[in-house]
């Protein structure tokens, strides 16, 4: 069959006007011809494309050119075109995994002609190895028939070109006899590759590690060998029994990007062990143990038996906060809004159009007093007004010096942006008290729902973690969001924040600059401050730092300004699970007056969580600018592992007692480096809740 195609390929070939002469241009013009021949190729008749749109036809056509280009460039062992044509396409696109009508793979041909970084650059894209190879046999039979019938064309080609008269006819065959001669060598090097590989050596490093109490993850490296083909598929297997008999269970790993595996469903406090082997196309190689040999799933929880700290928690606040509705329903201060029709939610197109209508209440210049602003902005541009100012209304303009606490209460009433309304008919029926506090927080309460009722939009975002303010008594309180639709809204005036800092008028001198002002000045700061503290960290077990300070009205915590939203921390590992028996020894190194380093007779994992430990401590010194010799006089909290969620959990380095936080007035010593602010705590514990 193989035969017959390529002697249809010929007579298809001497039809066509001449070509190219380069070997290489032959080559190209037969891998598009024989493309014809794919398994899974539409032929091209004028009535499959009768129904088909030009564009549909131009796409099909441009993808097959690209698979083309794909076995050239990996028959030309040409690494850079490879890299380029899988950044450029997708695996679906460039038909990856679709063999050619010589039964191979682009992965194939890479393994065979043992070219290692472009199998690798396969392998990472997802390539597979061809499916007609189910054993040694076949592979080594199916070679050999390429082989066998390339020579053929060749000799054919030969006598041919030796017999014929110099003519247009032998000027065509001539670029075919180099085509083939070309892929006659190919076909011979991939055979030879084929007959001197060797099966696999076993993985490296393979590492066994408690993933949580009911699994364990296995972590390898590639073989170590140089004479052996490219690996293409791992097999992890797992028993309870050293000698792996009976097995319970294996998984065979072809994704390659990331070498590792997690055996899942396990049951806690049983030992499992774990081996891996390597395979490529001569086979299975010998399996590897794991170090340690065997696992115990299990978490530190079950030192205690403690339940998770925040297990129900969110329901029990929904919960309480329904109850507290629930009592004021019949409140008189509902009474007036019993019979209004419930208010509909504005799209946010039609509520940025109340930024431009003419009755619009928002300010242009502050007088003495409290203001809040809301900053929406979308790559580099800002929401304005039509009168170009950042959407600014009134909180009280008797108000020149606000207290911590109605700031901090502020900041927990941004995390009820939807439930504005309700509170505001809960504070009205205080106002006989005459309370200044309750004033004052129901004309913050009055202000937020003008804002929202002049955006028609609930959610204001973000408070920044503290407000702005100026010599003339304005102080600003800001919140921050991003807007990430794409939709585009009609009179709606985006300007880049450049321009708006550009082109501001300031009334203000540059030694007192007025809230506005220093609120333009600083916008940029204050942007990225909002996305950073979005961030979220990489899965892992992390060593975080807990410092403290103290003022008159409140106290702030340490935190980088890369990430403002979790403490100062170094990463310990990867796997964020801290296991039964490595928290048993954790607990007993607290109790020890004189800590002392593992035994080396000591269990695997505990002297690896030490060494780790270890690592995290000194890093950890450095990035907070203490000696490392005043790190003796600290303590690991022993209390509990922080869990944020399933895949990040932080262990604390505290500082002396005394030291933890620091008083008014009290020197400390250890400044940290440039690159950390303080925030206050409240505030910090609302962006780490987020």
């Amino acid at each position: 069959k193989m035969t017959q195609q390529m002697r249809d390929l010929q007579l298809a070939q001497a039809r066509k006007p001449p070509g190219p002469s380069s070997p290489n241009a032959a080559k190209r013009l037969y891998r598009n011809l024989s493309g014809k021949f794919r398994v899974n190729y539409t032929s091209f008749d004028e009535g499959s494309l009768a129904g088909r749109g030009e564009k549909e036809k131009l796409r099909k056509s441009y993808l097959f050119q690209s698979n083309a280009a794909l076995f050239e460039a990996v028959e030309l062992q040409d690494l850079d075109r490879v890299q380029e044509l899988l950044k450029q396409y997708s695996p679906e696109e460039l038909d990856l995994n679709t063999p050619n009508s010589e039964g191979l793979l682009p992965l194939d041909i890479a393994i065979m002609t043992n070219n290692a970084p472009i199998a690798r650059a396969l392998l990472q894209a997802g390539a597979k190895e061809s499916p007609h190879f189910v054993s040694l046999e076949s592979r080594s039979l199916h070679l050999s028939t390429l082989v066998r019938e390339a020579e053929q064309r060749v000799n054919e080609l030969t006598a041919q070109v030796v017999n014929e008269a110099p003519n247009a006819d032998c000027s065509e065959k001539e670029k075919q006899l180099k085509a083939w001669e070309w892929r006659y060598r190919l076909y011979k090097r991939m055979k030879a590759g084929f007959e001197h590989a060797r099966a696999p050596d076993a993985p490296t490093n393979v590492h066994l590690l408690v993933a949580s109490s009911s699994s364990v993850q296995v972590t390898f490296w590639e073989p170590l060998s140089v004479n052996s083909a490219v690996v293409t598929k791992y097999k992890v297997e797992w028993s309870c029994s050293p000698t792996f008999s009976p097995l319970l269970g294996e998984a065979v790993i072809d994704q390659l990007k990331d070498l590792h595996f997690t055996i899942q469903g396990l049951v806690s406090g049983t030992a499992y062990y774990v081996q891996v082997s390597a395979y490529n196309m001569k086979g299975w190689g010998p399996p590897q143990a794991s170090i340690p040999p065997f696992a115990i799933p299990s978490n530190w929880r079950e030192y205690d038996g403690r339940a998770p700290r925040r297990r129900g928690q969110a329901e029990a606040l929904d919960h309480l906060l329904g109850q507290v509705k629930n009592v004021h329903q019949h409140c008189v201060c509902h009474e007036p809004c019993k019979n209004q029709p419930q208010s509909r939610k504005h799209s946010v197109s039609k509520s940025l159009k109340h930024l431009f209508h003419p009755g619009s209440k928002f300010l242009k210049t502050l007088k003495r007093g409290l203001y809040l602003t809301a900053i929406f902005y979308k790559d580099d541009n800002i929401l304005v007004t039509h009168e170009d100012q950042i959407p600014v209304v009134e909180i009280d303009d008797t108000y020149s010096c606000l207290l911590m606490q109605d700031f901090l209460w502020f900041t927990k009433v941004s995390c009820m942006w939807d439930e504005i309304l309700w509170l505001r008919q809960c504070v009205t029926v205080s106002q006989s008290s005459c309370s200044c506090i309750l004033q004052t927080r129901f004309k913050m309460l009055l202000a937020i729902s003008q804002m929202q009722g002049l955006l028609g939009i609930q959610d204001l975002g973000q408070v920044f973690f503290e407000p702005v303010k100026d010599k003339q008594g304005n102080i600003l309180i800001v919140t921050l969001k991003e807007v990430k639709t794409n939709q585009t809204f009609e009179s709606v005036r985006w300007v880049p924040i450049c321009k708006l800092q550009t082109n501001r008028k300031s009334v203000s001198s540059p030694e007192e600059p007025t809230a506005l002002d220093t609120l333009l000045i600083s916008i940029q700061d204050k942007l990225a401050y909002h996305q950073r503290s979005s961030h979220a960290l990489s899965p892992g077990l992390y060593l975080g730092y807990l410092k403290l300070c103290s003022a008159v009205d409140q106290i702030r915590v340490l935190v980088p300004e890369r990430l403002p939203n979790i403490l100062c921390h170094v990463k310990i590992r990867s796997n964020p699970n801290i296991s039964r028996e490595e928290w048993e020894w954790l607990q007993k190194m607290a109790s020890m007056e004189e800590p002392v380093p593992a035994e080396p007779e000591a269990e695997a994992s505990q002297n690896h969580l030490f060494q780790e430990l270890q690592v995290a401590i000194k890093e950890l010194m450095t990035l907070v600018n203490i000696p490392l010799q005043e790190a003796k006089d600290f303590r690991l909290y022993s209390q509990e592992v922080l869990d944020f969620g399933d895949q990040v959990s932080f262990l604390l380095l505290l500082p002396p007692s005394d030291d933890v936080c620091t008083a008014p007035g009290q020197n400390n010593p250890y400044t940290p480096r440039s690159g950390f602010l303080t925030l206050p705590l409240q505030i910090f514990e609302l962006g780490e809740e987020k």
